[in-house]
């Protein structure tokens, strides 16, 4: 007789890329809990959204909770596709949106200048906008979110620390640099997820610091100084994508004692530290 598996709390990686990607799908990704309670984190940038899910083998009817970052076009157009399945084809269970008021004053703006009047109405009952501020706090099924202001020089823009019935602890950067002023979210979490725009390597190339972005480099450094012991990077260019995994976990493993994961799009990530799979 073979052992049985327990399920894990899980991280679905829809998509990896920056704002201008081609070659992949723009960052955003699915927290799932063993019972299946999902919470998906931004949308990407247009409907491409509803082939990610599609391919991930997750329908858009069975997620119930967003939580969009910022305003951004590669993280908040992707959003209103959802939001027109949730109107158009209303479930018992709401669709539930958490972002800060800019945010969700876009998205009721959008919703109401892009669908049909009889779609639109059904802001507030099929769905839900809640608003975030820095140290609000929410719940889906087993996982409580801690919300924190990142602190964006560019847009203003929302993290988030989990906290898993398991005792796990991940936390989620957005696309921006850290700020001190968040490190007690940060330090002696088991999972960041950080922005890596690019390789410190490839700086001159890619500019990250003139788009107010990461390097490999930094991301690994923050979690090596913070103690986190699991590091995901995300929020990258397309144009390496066929040796990122690779050049990407050397420069982070150059500084940082930790494990590195560097995915690909609909790549599943275990969050009992299990070897992610495809």
């Amino acid at each position: 007789m073979s052992p049985s598996i327990t399920p894990s709390h899980e991280v679905i990686i829809l998509g990896t890329g920056n704002a201008t990607v081609t070659s992949c799908y723009n960052t955003c990704f699915i927290l799932r809990n063993p019972q299946g309670h999902m919470l998906l984190v931004d949308a990407g940038g247009g409907n491409g959204i509803l082939r990610q899910l599609q391919d991930a083998a997750v329908r858009w009817e069975d997620i119930h909770d967003l939580y969009v970052t910022h305003a951004h076009t590669d993280h908040i157009l992707g959003v209103v596709w959802l939001l027109r399945m949730a109107l158009q084809y209303r479930q018992p269970t709401p669709f539930r949106v958490y972002s800060h008021r800019k945010v969700l004053d876009i998205l009721t703006y959008l919703c109401q200048q892009l669908l049909p009047a009889k779609q639109s109405s059904g802001l507030g009952s099929a769905v839900e906008f809640h608003e975030v501020v820095d140290g609000s706090t929410f719940i889906v099924d087993d996982m409580h979110f801690d919300c924190f202001d990142i602190h964006s020089t560019k847009e203003r823009q929302f993290g988030f620390s989990a906290t898993l019935s398991s005792g796990i602890r991940l936390v989620c950067l957005g696309d921006e640099p850290y700020s001190e002023e968040n490190e007690h979210y940060v330090r002696g979490a088991d999972w960041l997820m950080s922005e890596a725009f690019c390789l410190y390597a490839d700086r001159d190339r890619f500019q990250p610091y003139k788009k107010h972005h990461s390097t490999v480099i930094d991301a690994a450094r923050l979690a090596e100084s913070l103690q986190v012991p699991h590091l995901i990077l995300y929020h990258t260019e397309d144009k390496t994508l066929d040796t990122r995994r690779e050049r990407y976990t050397a420069e982070a493993t150059s500084v940082y004692h930790g494990h590195v994961i560097v995915p690909d799009d609909l790549e599943r990530i275990p969050l009992d530290g299990a070897q992610s799979s495809q």
